[in-house]
């Protein structure tokens, strides 16, 4: 697991720690209970106990408690959905958005969406933010308007040609209302829908249901963008077929039409210097693909759930910002923020005692963006808290078969009871520890790595020797 150059390099005080760390009496506990975790960087610490009782007679069928454990403490994953914060737990979640989203695009019967969702319409639409002045870019791999051929990962790239003419606090506002202007976006396609199928919006409803599944990502000029799913459905959901009418060219001309018809005007504040209103809507570069379900050409299933998968578990902090709520600005210069982003911060900053309600400070870290990254209809397919509660079953079922204890689905009549008492004792890793768990979720993913790599090849030869 270790490596003596990796070693070498450690500061003092990381190193005489992790010495402490495996020296301890309990290290082996630890490395157990932090590869359950999957090497989570942040941990959630526990102190507490639980039984299990026979609830007829009383006896107590297995007892645990934290007083054995390193420290008194139990280790759980923090859970965090961003990869900047704790790679294993967003690699999790990460895993669920992509069974989420490929439920509701090829049908899973055990999540709840029958198979013949996939015959469907649908499309992966992508409705992004208006120019707010021209950026340093790569126009079809030709030279930017600067007169240079960027490289892909030129950290000139999304900045503003001229910065003083860049409309910022545009900017920042358009991300601070871009949940809104999706709500919007949602009631107009719904009327465009009817509109074109020559029904009244209750008629619509009453034969058919749109769902959808999105997800947001920053573009390197710091605005918000979404990737949305979008599906017909029958007026029972994915249950049933939409009606005939309800076609592919049908909702790819509504979605067109409803993201013109949006509009979201932040009032003027002539006090603060803002004489004119803030007219947001959605840019003109929209993107609106079929989803194939066999790789026939158009985008396939496989690819739109990686791809929304993939963003689910970033953020902001894909532009240089920082990925937590920023305190001063003097952070800024701590942590070498580039300067594109310091100044949509700075534009929070000074529009935030303009527009209170809109807690553009409090979402600096953010650029002024304050939705949800992914979400979904209610009908687009299950849920991220079935998924962690199918995958929470599985771990429970596990326990009780390694303990000797009876299975509730094969013996209904041999219930039991758990008396459980938790309490937060705190959080995260020393640094020895934090090293050491770091080590352990690179062992992991390799193991998984090179678990799939092996599945990989097999499925070769599998498809080799038909």
């Amino acid at each position: 697991m270790t490596d003596t150059a990796t070693l070498a390099g450690l500061d003092p005080v990381t190193f005489g720690d992790l010495l402490r760390v495996a020296g301890a009496p309990g290290f082996d506990r630890w490395q157990e209970q932090v590869r359950r975790t999957g090497g989570c960087t942040d941990p959630i610490h526990l102190i507490g106990s639980t039984k299990t009782v026979d609830p007829s007679t009383g006896t107590v069928l297995h007892s645990y408690s934290t007083d054995a454990e390193p420290g008194g403490r139990l280790r759980v994953a923090c859970g965090n959905r961003r990869a900047s914060r704790c790679p294993s737990c967003a690699w999790i979640y990460a895993g669920d958005t992509y069974h989420l989203i490929r439920a509701g695009l090829v049908g899973d019967p055990a999540k709840g969406t029958p198979d013949t969702v996939r015959d469907h319409p649908r499309v992966f639409a992508t409705l992004t933010a208006p120019s707010f002045g021209p950026v340093h870019n790569r126009p079809a791999n030709r030279p930017c308007r600067c007169g240079t051929q960027h490289s892909e990962d030129d950290p000139t790239l999304g900045s503003p040609l001229d910065p003083s003419s860049y409309d910022y606090g545009s900017t920042v506002l358009w991300n601070n209302h871009a949940s809104d202007l999706w709500r919007y976006f949602t009631i107009y396609l719904r009327r465009e829908i009817a509109s074109r199928a020559g029904l009244t919006q209750t008629a619509a409803r009453e034969q058919s249901r749109l769902s959808f599944g999105k997800v947001a990502e920053y573009q390197k000029r710091g605005a918000v963008h979404f990737h949305a799913v979008i599906r017909f459905d029958g007026p029972d959901g994915p249950d049933t077929p939409p009606p005939a009418w309800a076609t592919l060219d049908l909702l790819t001309d509504a979605i067109r039409a409803a993201v013109e018809r949006v509009r979201v005007v932040v009032p003027a504040d002539e006090e603060a210097g803002y004489i004119n209103d803030w007219v947001l809507r959605w840019g003109q570069q929209l993107d609106i693909q079929p989803i194939g379900a066999f790789g026939t050409g158009e985008i396939t299933e496989q690819a739109v759930a990686s791809y929304v998968a993939k963003y689910a578990t970033k953020a902001a902090e894909t532009t240089g910002t920082l990925d937590r709520r920023i305190g001063e600005l003097s952070e800024l210069d701590r942590h070498q923020v580039p300067e594109h982003v310091r100044r949509l911060i700075q534009a929070c900053k000074d529009l935030d005692p303009v527009y209170p309600d809109r807690r553009l400070w409090a979402w600096a870290h953010m650029l002024g963006f304050r939705g949800h990254f992914s979400t979904k209809s209610r009908r687009y397919s299950t849920t991220l808290g079935a998924l962690r509660q199918v995958r929470a079953d599985y771990r429970a079922a596990q326990q009780r078969a390694a303990l000797g204890l009876p299975d509730p689905n094969e013996h209904p009549d041999a219930s039991t009871l758990v008396v459980a008492h938790w309490v937060y004792a705190g959080h995260g890793h020393t640094p020895g520890e934090s090293w050491l768990a770091a080590s352990i979720r690179r062992d992991i993913e390799h193991s998984r790595d090179a678990a799939r790599e092996a599945l990989i090849d097999q499925l070769a030869l599998e498809g080799a020797a038909v």
